[in-house]
């Protein structure tokens, strides 16, 4: 007998109840994560992630309407340029992609018009569904993502977003 008292048999009708009760927890939260019906919480804080060329830009922008979009508040991080003495570095292309994919606030990715960067970003992006925002200018990408914020309903912020500028 074990020191915590006898422990049931891996076939006990306990054991199976306990293991479909961890197993229902796991999956209710990981559907709740995913922004399974309810929208981003009032005044929380979401994250534009933003192309080197077009920080500036979309930061000033961003500080003009004082860091919010309706409720909530709005950061932009700024990436690394990945372009060296006129070349494109994948690697750094696929560092930043992948570093707003990792974020669970980040709504969207604002990036200069460029189809050889482009190409290597998006399939990295819509894994996470994380949508794409393409302008000449920071502050223009910047104008954009705010007001579809504000206009986004009450479902997942991402997945309003992308709809929006399909």
């Amino acid at each position: 007998m074990s020191v915590l008292g006898r422990v049931p048999r891996p076939s006990s009708p306990i054991r199976r109840v306990a293991v479909l009760a961890v197993g229902a927890s796991v999956l209710v939260g990981a559907l709740g994560g995913c922004g399974g019906g309810k929208g981003v919480a009032e005044d929380a804080t979401v994250t534009a992630y933003v192309e080197a060329p077009l920080c500036v830009g979309a930061k000033g922008e961003l500080a003009r309407r004082g860091g919010r979009a309706g409720g909530l508040r709005v950061r932009a991080v700024c990436l690394r340029d990945p372009r060296d003495q006129g070349k494109l570095k994948l690697s750094v292309l696929g560092a930043n992609a992948r570093q707003a994919t990792e974020d669970s606030t980040s709504v969207a990715f604002l990036e200069a018009p460029d189809s050889g960067a482009t190409r290597f970003t998006h399939p990295i992006l819509e894994t996470a569904a994380i949508p794409s925002i393409s302008a000449s200018s920071g502050k223009a990408a910047m104008t954009k993502l705010l007001k579809l914020i504000e206009a986004a309903g009450s479902g997942s912020l991402r997945a309003s977003i992308r709809e929006a500028l399909l």
